[in-house]
């Protein structure tokens, strides 16, 4: 096989496996700062000690994950080196400038502060250990902010100019500022509350109904842990329409290709299924509600919703002969799939919460049973999600200006990328194996209760 495809494959796999981590870092930590503020704050006696053990409990999975997000995410630096070294030299410039920062502010300052957290519990104050997770809490967005502001530049390149046949930066305010990285920035903050909560979810259900002596003290983060959920779905929902809306102006054509609408239409109608046929530039057979995908972009600028075969002629008339359809089918079913889990987990999130407060949960234990198996949902989300954004921007890797062909290592040969994606693949699968025992060991070998130590 080429060095091309399995460069893009490489990179896809490591990519994904990072990403299963980086929602938990994102939302856990905020999680664990909020436990931990409670426990601060409480003027309660009889809740403080339950409380303490509760935020080193979920301060230790949340321990788990960065280890394992740390490692996973060193090795996708290195691959801008290796395997996508034509990438590097045209984007240097503009790519290097956030992953420093992102270094310099955010991974420093989260893991400085976390080995704090981690061995200061008797040898700082309350008040002062507490600081250190809320700034571990900000340091791990802060890093997801930056990483997606050199991320945005790739979906709409701003704030640059060509010379010498490389990309310079001409405005770090404007890359700093790209609309496009409030979109990409909410949706992925709300997805790791709506991740962290789930495993919060998950894992106070399974101690509900196999650690009797912890059930007091994990019916409560159950509750917290809903709410919790409940207010990243809602997030999750209301910033990626707000991104879509802005993809209208920005990228069209991944617009366009999630909805498989291949004529241009006003108004234009949403498909709830469709028989894709990418060669033919048409759906063989769809079911579509009329008129509902131009009703969901109300608000976005007065105009007709081009269509895929529109948008590939204009894209040829500008930038040459090619073909500059991403994966529709993928796309398309992607984007299908990551809403209907994300209402699936608002339906579980919001059940939970009426139970909860009608103090009926116990009586419907079928739902605590099926929760621990339920916690892949929002990891399938966050993947299909992360495939749409990388997958909509094919065939650029830098949208208009570098395709991701030619941003390719010249030297490099399909052999070597293969090894290294056999080998990349087998770690990380028995990293990932490693972190997910250590984990449910900690989960069902730690009881949460008001007696003794913990």
């Amino acid at each position: 096989m080429e060095a091309l495809l399995l460069s893009r494959w490489q990179f896809a796999i490591t990519t994904v496996y990072h990403f299963l981590f980086v929602p938990i870092t994102l939302g856990l930590s905020i999680f664990v700062a909020l436990l931990e503020t409670c426990y601060v704050r409480t003027n309660r006696p009889e809740w403080k000690p339950v409380c303490k053990k509760l935020v080193k409990f979920f301060g230790t999975l949340f321990l788990i994950n960065f280890a394992m997000g740390v490692v996973t995410g060193i090795v996708q630096e290195f691959h801008f080196g290796m395997n996508w070294s034509e990438y590097a030299r045209f984007m240097g410039d503009i790519f290097g400038a956030p992953l420093a920062l992102e270094a310099l502010t955010a991974f420093f300052l989260e893991s400085t502060f976390l080995g704090l957290w981690m061995f200061g519990w008797d040898k700082l104050s309350e008040k002062a250990h507490c600081a250190c997770i809320w700034i571990v809490a900000i340091g791990s967005n802060l890093s997801a902010f930056w990483i997606l502001v050199a991320n945005s530049f790739m979906q709409h390149p701003v704030g640059y100019a060509l010379e010498n046949g490389r990309a310079v930066m001409t405005d770090f305010f404007a890359l700093v500022t790209n609309r496009y990285v409030l979109g990409e920035y909410s949706h992925t903050f709300f997805a790791g509350l709506t991740t962290a909560g789930f495993v919060v979810l998950a894992v106070s259900a399974w101690k509900i109904l196999h650690d009797e002596k912890s059930r007091q003290a994990f019916t409560k983060t159950l509750a917290a842990g809903a709410v919790y959920m409940l207010v990243g779905v809602l997030g999750v929902m209301g910033s990626g329409h707000m991104h879509a809306q802005y993809l209208r102006e920005a990228n069209p054509m991944k617009l366009s290709s999630m909805e498989a609408l291949w004529e241009t239409e006003d108004p234009a109608p949403f498909a709830v299924f469709a028989s894709i046929n990418p060669a033919a530039g048409r759906n063989d057979f769809e079911i579509a509600i009329p008129g509902l995908f131009s009703f969901m972009l109300y608000n976005a600028p007065a105009g007709e919703v081009k269509g895929i075969n529109d948008l590939q002629k204009e894209a040829v008339a500008a930038y040459g002969a090619d073909d500059y359809r991403p994966d529709v089918t993928g796309l398309f079913w992607s984007f299908r799939i990551m809403v209907g889990l994300g209402g699936l987990m608002m339906l579980i999130a919001g059940a939970v919460c009426a139970l909860i407060k009608t103090d009926r949960l116990l009586a419907f234990p079928w739902l605590l049973k099926i929760l621990p198996w339920l916690l892949p949902l929002p990891f399938v989300a966050n993947s299909v999600g992360w495939y749409i954004a990388e997958a909509g921007r094919q065939p650029w890797i830098v949208v208009g200006l570098q395709k991701t062909a030619a941003a390719v290592s010249p030297n490099l040969t399909g052999s070597e990328v293969f090894f290294t994606l056999l080998g990349f693949t087998v770690l990380y699968l028995l990293l990932a194996i490693a972190a997910l025992y250590i984990a449910l060991r900690y989960i069902r070998r730690t009881p949460i209760t008001a007696e003794g130590r913990n």
